[in-house]
């Protein structure tokens, strides 16, 4: 009974962190719109400010916890609105999702910066000292913890129902723009609501690191598990978030205390969350089609069979003419760029024509990389076969919720599930803190074991594949897909079945990067877990938009783009987190070029292209910046 009360005492401490970190969220959503992927990473900063005051240059806890609760969290918060997040108020779901999860990108590579990779740990409140309770030993820390949790909860009950600016808060929820003719300032509440939700998300990263070693990327996960318990009241209700994360807590705990894991359960403990969440998002009701959107994007101009074909020849002599040149570093770098331009080429057909936001491309790639080190042998073709066999459906299975999910809760589902491979697929097919041997493809009279050759096979590999995204865009399936990305309602009212077209662009898409998976494990000649965790992911995403999701040469630039930056980063080696620093920073300068830079090399570029002539531009139209299809 007592080891019963222990565990429940654990979970219903972690429980009320999930709380305090979700109502933040909750608060935010209600108010703007927008989700906040950032969440977990402004707690995450915050709790290095609060150690690095408290710890590093030894404050009082009781001051060290007001600057940041009080001063740096909520300037951090409002700055974020005012500067992102108001700008984006008239943008489909798809822009904001990419602002903020560069926002998140960006913070990383911040705290990164800051404070190099080291074990620090931050003692609890009053730590070690505490008190027993039938023989179960109480940390202060966590009777301050549960007691912030309750206290939160009513502060937040009080504020939104018994005082003016909670009246406002509700009423910019349910109309912005009659809350706006009743007195009230829309952007100030927003304002306030950004506010007090980064004080809540660092308050939760406060209250989360002692329990855990401080570590950048840890601790912003960790506090991703409040999505989890935001999902629960839908980002509206607060009394259901705190029930929601109350349930999370006591599950983990008691999954700890009573479930004995092996094999490929030993990861279920780290990935409960994404499985709370993961099942939540298909409980969930419907979302009703929506019948149009705002956004500031061009369609682009879809090339010619011929225009395409002469790009991708000019592409793999222009490589073969390079790979005499370069050094072997310069073409493992450029050969990874290729690789990822591999994974961003997926997602032109994905998002940038389909319309589906996936966050779970890179770990398609992975499972396509287990399949050449597993059949690939010593290079057979029959790897890059299997490796498609096996993401093709794998796609398919993770399309059924976007068959019913669409924007925000779609990239959420894709993101649970890749946490859950993550932690309870990849370490087991891989091997924890191991890697498996990927060989490279050997075809009959024709071998790719030196650099310079495995190079220009990549280069045939991209150019090929981006003629294959092309030719299904001039087709019938690429106009449903367009239709599709642009209004799900009117494809509906017209009879179109979107069941099959998802299914369709999921799977293919899927194939893609389990096919670039395969290659980028050849190029490295090892492949493990820790090469397709979701957070590495994410600047995928990122720079595919950057570059230009709407188009092949977008996702070339993007992928070398991703492989270049390290080149950067050696140069600034006391700016540890450099990459994900500048890759979020690029993404949250996506309001002011939402077509990327493929697109702005064009447009520069046209009046010296005679071919370019032949059609004229089309309009500007009403399509979303990331998921605006071409035509």
């Amino acid at each position: 009974m007592s080891e019963f009360f222990s565990f429940t005492i654990v979970g219903i401490v972690t429980g009320a962190i999930y709380a305090v970190a979700s109502s933040g969220l909750v608060v935010t959503y209600t108010t703007s719109g927008v989700f906040n992927f950032a969440h977990g990473a402004i707690g995450m900063l915050m709790a290095f400010t609060y150690w690095e005051l408290r710890i590093n240059q030894g404050w009082p806890a009781p001051v060290a916890l007001v600057v940041v609760l009080l001063v740096l969290a909520p300037l951090i918060g409002a700055v974020v609105e005012r500067l992102l997040i108001r700008n984006l108020d008239r943008r489909n779901v798809a822009a904001s999702l990419v602002v903020t999860i560069g926002l998140m990108v960006m913070l990383l590579g911040l705290a990164q910066s800051i404070w190099e990779p080291a074990v620090r740990d931050l003692p609890g409140f009053f730590a070690p000292h505490g008190f027993r309770i039938s023989g179960i030993f109480v940390t202060w820390h966590q009777v301050i913890t549960l007691a912030i949790g309750i206290g939160v909860a009513v502060f937040l009950w009080f504020l939104l129902s018994h005082t003016r600016m909670g009246t406002a808060m509700r009423a910019v929820v349910d109309d912005r723009n009659l809350a706006a003719l009743n007195g009230a300032s829309p952007d100030r509440v927003s304002q306030l609501s950004w506010a007090i939700g980064s004080s809540l998300a660092a308050l939760g990263g406060i209250l989360i690191a002692p329990l855990i070693s401080l570590d950048q990327l840890l601790l912003t996960i960790l506090v991703i598990n409040a999505y989890a318990a935001a999902m629960v009241g839908r980002l509206r209700s607060l009394p259901l978030t705190f029930l929601g994360a109350l349930v999370l807590g006591l599950a983990e705990a008691y999954v700890i205390g009573y479930v004995n894991l092996s094999g490929i359960w030993i990861g279920l403990r780290p990935s409960l969350s994404s499985l709370f969440l993961f099942v939540i998002l298909l409980v969930l009701p419907e979302e009703r089609l929506r019948v149009g959107r705002f956004a500031g994007a061009k369609r682009p101009r879809v090339p010619s069979l011929r225009e395409s074909a002469v790009g991708a020849i000019v592409l793999v002599v222009g490589t073969a003419l390079a790979a005499n040149i370069l050094s072997n570093a310069d073409i493992q770098r450029v050969g990874q760029g290729l690789a990822f331009g591999l994974v961003m080429l997926s997602l032109v057909l994905l998002t940038g024509y389909g319309g589906q936001v996936s966050l779970a491309q890179l770990t398609f790639a992975g499972f396509g990389a287990y399949a050449m080190a597993t059949w690939g042998g010593d290079g057979s073709i029959f790897g890059l076969v299997a490796a498609v066999a096996i993401a093709a459906p794998i796609g398919a299975l993770v399309a059924l919720p976007a068959l019913r999910l669409r924007g925000l809760y779609l990239a959420l589902a894709t993101m649970a599930f890749a946490r859950l491979a993550d932690e309870m697929v990849f370490n087991e097919i891989f091997g924890y803190n191991a890697a498996l041997t990927v060989g490279r493809l050997d075809l009959p009279g024709v071998s790719f074991d030196s650099q310079q050759a495995y190079l220009v096979l990549l280069a045939i590999a991209f150019g090929g594949m981006g003629m294959f995204v092309l030719w299904i865009r001039r087709g019938s399936f690429g106009r449903v897909l367009s239709a599709m990305g642009d209004s799900p309602a009117a494809c509906a009212t017209l009879g179109l079945d979107l069941t099959r077209t998802k299914l369709a662009v999921f799977s293919i898409s899927a194939a893609m990067a389990g096919l670039a998976g395969a290659l980028m494990g050849g190029l490295r000649t090892t492949a493990g877990p820790v090469d397709f965790q979701v957070l590495q992911g994410l600047p995928i995403l990122l720079l595919a938009v950057v570059g230009g999701i709407t188009t092949v040469s977008g996702a070339l630039l993007g992928g070398l783009a991703y492989a270049l930056l390290p080149v950067l980063q050696d140069r600034v080696p006391e700016l540890a987190g450099l990459v994900f620093l500048l890759t979020g920073a690029a993404a949250m300068g996506l309001g002011n070029n939402p077509n990327g830079a493929a697109f702005w090399i064009s447009e520069r570029l046209a009046p010296f292209l005679p071919w370019r002539h032949e059609q004229p531009r089309q309009q500007t139209e009403e399509v979303t910046p990331v998921a605006a299809p071409a035509s």
